[in-house]
């Protein structure tokens, strides 16, 4: 009896070490949850010694056998959220961050109440191994205590995305940015994650419809960035213009288009040398990309030079294989409307600079809309020589003529490019002036365009130091709903950086950001609760705060607001509170406490937490006695 146990608990300490090197190979775990990910799996590894110091021992088969059991459920729990964390999908796994956190922290005390169990005296394990499990106790007892610092902008550049009050399609340039910061920005990333969506999906992990949904609809977004239609890479379905998928298996690799998959009808030629289906590099292009999908290559040129020999091979293999390509309209050279187009902008540019007015009001109108419409007319008009008047015309005495200025750069700066380009030829200071004496449109285009410029560190810089922070909080302050909102996102983009913060302060931010979180009524209160938290983080920002009866409309939200509001107001009060004791008291007299001890056992989960910390602080600095949700 005594043997059968130690081969069971040796079988069990062998399933064991293998869970853990299979966690430690893996590799690339998702962005959001990379570090914790890592942490897990580095403290994982301190159990290898002592599992193999069990398997060496003679140990009390009741005793050891249930604990190993307990032990080895906890390592399955940490395996199959490790698994998921590294090849599931990312934007699920960015969307539910918070719940994701959640089970790290289960996952925490499950193999904490497992090792509580073993008795290490008894078990006879050596004092350095002892010691070392202790100390992996100590780190999961702090993994479980500690709250991260939330990616503030993926949270805002989320919140905006998915926003349904703001009528208007959120900026290409926020979709891009997410798109990096979630690594889905070329054409293996996105086949892969839709993949990885479509798993989700089927294995009915999530019981959310509107999740789903919106997982679903920011792949679409990156998609379109990319320049893949929906029926590239999600569905695959069978139809006449594509070959079934298990046919492509026997179809050489050179024949399929690197975008699709598919086999390619009218193959071309790029300026790299790859040869891709024409439509489906077309779209690429027009998306605004200017590198080739493959090689992530600049392109010196875009154009497309039909591959004939590629295409006879195509064409004699689907002959010997009795196979019929799809009827497709097969061109030369590039699509006579794009010469048409480039002939139009070339006219638009040139007459930008007529002494007539209504010429020059017509030419910059058309350049508006076309700038809003099509993504290649942002690359030809800004590589045609349209940016230099664009931005003279800004300061020209026409209203008019000014608004549509401003918009025109607006749109030309949501290609990544163009941005630098916008800057450079002394744009920001020009379109600061507009912010100020603009009218009402242009004004909320101005604070628009510089949010989309600031997304790039060096513009955060300039917009700062040319004075464009005031103008912005009196548009937050002052302006219609729209451009309340174009403030807010421009003015969060900023204040991620320091010195923009006391700029901020100085401008009088804080009581703008006040009357948003009085005004129930315009929808904004997330917006400048994502704003103030930023600003906490400054010692300026939070003497302001204090100075302010910010502290007690913080309270009202944590009692009254929504569950979203209600765990931004903890933040907020959890970053004041960590820096100044005054915050806390001031709190505390408003009824926070009360508050607090109802989020944390019916907030969410980020809240919870949030609260948990300021609970804590508070009774080690008012000498409260610190109460648990769970007692």
């Amino acid at each position: 009896m005594e043997e059968e146990g130690s081969k069971e608990n040796a079988e069990l300490v062998r399933e064991m070490v293998e869970v853990i090197e299979k966690v430690g190979s893996y590799v690339g775990f998702r962005r959001t949850q990379s570090k914790e990910c890592l942490n897990l799996v580095r403290r994982l590894k301190l159990l290898v010694p002592l599992l193999e110091e069990i398997r060496d021992l003679d140990t009390d088969e009741a005793l050891s056998c249930s604990c190993l059991l307990n032990l080895k459920k906890a390592l399955f729990a940490a395996k199959k959220l490790l698994k998921n964390c590294n090849s599931g999908s990312k934007i699920y796994l960015a969307l539910e961050s918070e719940a994701v956190r959640c089970r790290f922290h289960g996952v925490y005390e499950k193999l904490n109440q497992a090792l509580n169990e073993m008795h290490y005296h008894k078990l006879g394990i050596s004092e350095e191994v002892t010691e070392q499990v202790e100390l992996m106790h100590m780190q999961l007892n702090r993994a479980k205590r500690r709250t991260e610092t939330q990616d503030m902008e993926l949270a805002m550049d989320m919140m905006v995305v998915f926003s349904k009050n703001d009528d208007r399609n959120a900026d290409g340039a926020i979709i891009e940015r997410l798109a990096k910061k979630l690594d889905l920005h070329t054409v293996a990333d996105l086949t892969t994650e839709t993949m990885a969506i479509k798993k989700l999906v089927k294995g009915r992990s999530v019981h959310n419809p509107e999740t789903v949904q919106q997982v679903e609809d920011l792949l679409e977004k990156f998609k379109q960035i990319v320049g893949i239609e929906e029926s590239c890479i999600l569905d695959c379905p069978l139809s006449s213009t594509s070959l079934e998928r298990s046919k492509s298996l026997l179809i050489p690799n050179e024949f399929l288009c690197p975008i699709t998959l598919e086999i390619m009808v009218d193959p071309v030629i790029i300026a790299t040398g790859q040869t891709y289906e024409r439509q489906s590099i077309q779209k690429w292009l027009n998306s605004g990309h200017k590198t080739c999908p493959k090689t992530g290559q600049i392109l010196n040129h875009l154009i497309l030079a039909p591959n004939f020999a590629l295409r006879n091979l195509i064409l004699q293999w689907c002959e010997k294989n009795n196979i019929d390509l799809p009827m497709k309209d097969i061109t030369d050279g590039p699509d006579p409307e794009s010469f048409a187009l480039i002939e139009e902008i070339s006219s638009l540019i040139q007459n930008l600079y007529s002494s007539q007015m209504d010429v020059k009001r017509d030419t910059i109108f058309r350049i508006r809309t076309l700038s809003k419409e099509n993504p290649d007319c942002r690359i030809l008009i800004a590589y045609g020589g349209g940016i230099p008047p664009l931005v003279r015309l800004l300061s020209y005495k026409d209203f008019e003529i000014q608004e549509h200025a401003v918009t025109s750069l607006l749109n030309l700066s949501l290609d990544e490019a163009n941005k630098r380009l916008i800057a450079g030829e002394g744009a920001i200071p020009a379109i600061i002036e507009v912010l100020q004496n603009g009218t009402v449109e242009a004004r909320e285009n101005s604070a628009a365009a510089l949010f989309s410029l600031s997304i790039l560190d060096e513009n955060k810089v300039l917009v700062g130091s040319l004075n464009g922070i005031p103008p912005l909080v009196n548009l937050l302050r002052t302006g219609t709903t729209r451009g309340k909102k174009d403030a807010a996102t421009a003015l969060f983009n900023l204040v991620l950086n320091q010195a923009n913060k006391s700029r901020a302060v100085k401008a009088g931010i804080i009581p703008a950001l006040l009357c948003l979180l009085e005004d129930k009524n315009l929808g904004m209160v997330d917006e400048a609760l994502s704003i103030l938290l930023l600003i906490a983080s400054h010692p300026e920002g939070r003497n302001e705060i204090g100075k302010l009866s910010v502290i007690q409309n913080l309270v009202e939200i944590v009692r009254d607001g929504t569950p979203k509001n209600k765990e931004c107001a903890t933040a907020v009060l959890l970053e004041l509170g960590s820096n100044s004791s005054s915050c806390l008291l001031a709190a505390l007299q408003y009824g926070v406490y009360d508050y607090l001890i109802e989020i944390t056992r019916n907030g969410t989960s980020r809240a919870q937490r949030k609260a948990n910390s300021l609970l804590h602080l508070m009774s080690k600095c008012e000498h409260i006695p610190f109460v648990s949700p769970k007692s």
